[in-house]
């Protein structure tokens, strides 16, 4: 996956605000996230948003802020399996119900994330 800088158009959130997305929805930079983005992108992909949606969301954009570098799915899973008392294949499955079509799909681009050069996992 890459980001399709040809296709980066302006996107204008119910509050008028505009973003510059890619061409696969993805902020084209991240300091333009706003909570509102989350809650349209959610809308957009057919997930209303519950409050560990907002959580793990929080959590990637505060590993971000800390290390300079979006987190990998494992650390979300580590996460999650600490949260919750469960295994890897616990917080996985967690995971892929609260964002059906992935990490990279759906979270870290609800999270306002730009959209990842090359990703392996989620």
């Amino acid at each position: 996956m890459r980001t399709l800088p040809d296709k980066i158009t302006e996107l204008t959130l119910p509050s008028g605000k505009k973003v510059k997305v890619d061409g696969n929805g993805y902020l084209t930079d991240q300091h333009d996230w706003t909570p509102e983005f989350t809650e349209y992108r959610a809308e957009q992909e057919g997930i209303t948003l519950t409050p560990l949606h907002h959580e793990i969301i929080k959590f990637i954009r505060d590993w971000e802020e800390e290390h300079g570098i979006m987190p990998d799915v494992r650390f979300v899973f580590k996460y999650l399996s600490k949260r919750n008392g469960v295994n890897k294949a616990g917080a996985k499955a967690v995971l892929y119900e609260l964002f059906p079509y992935g990490y990279t799909g759906q979270a870290i681009k609800m999270a306002g994330m730009k959209q990842p050069r090359a990703w392996s996992t989620g």
